[in-house]
């Protein structure tokens, strides 16, 4: 079970970067009325969550700039940044990087207990595989999010409702 949990990451991952390197960056920093965010922040809400998901499952050391937590953490907004956020192609380089490292987890890994439970929401984890494979659903998500968006931006562009 656990080497079928790794396969679906990579399979995910892939996914998410074919989908994502299809949409012109000239997209990414869109927010069509109606979300709360643009595509550059889910990529980047991707990326952050997986190297935080590597770390909490696995001990593993932040393999991202510390800028992204400000970017991309939960609870933040493109609205509220101060600098310039990473490009396409970093985002897409650094994701390339994490489908690299999931090749690197060991299927036994997954069975390991977390080093306490933890709670997201109403969720409790307690092995690195609950918590890991919490993180496919998460990126799945995240990834339909970016395809809503950007039919609402081009809708918005030709001005025409996104229904």
């Amino acid at each position: 079970m656990s080497q079928i949990i790794l396969d679906s990451a990579k399979t995910v991952r892939r996914l998410s970067m074919d989908a994502i390197e299809a949409i012109p960056e000239s997209l990414f920093d869109v927010r069509p009325e109606g979300f709360n965010n643009t595509i550059r922040w889910n990529v980047g809400h991707l990326i952050y969550w997986m190297d935080a998901y590597r770390s909490l499952c696995f001990s593993a050391e932040s393999a991202i700039p510390a800028s992204y937590a400000a970017f991309f953490n939960s609870g933040t907004k493109p609205a509220d940044w101060t600098a310039a956020p990473p490009d396409k192609e970093e985002l897409l380089a650094m994701m390339a990087r994490q489908l690299a490292s999931v090749g690197e987890i060991g299927p036994a890994r997954l069975n390991e207990p977390l080093p306490s439970p933890l709670q997201f929401g109403p969720l409790t984890f307690r092995l690195a595989g609950e918590l890991f494979n919490f993180g496919l659903m998460h990126e799945s998500m995240h990834l339909a999010t970016c395809g809503s968006l950007v039919k609402a931006a081009i809708a918005r562009s030709a001005g025409v409702s996104a229904s």
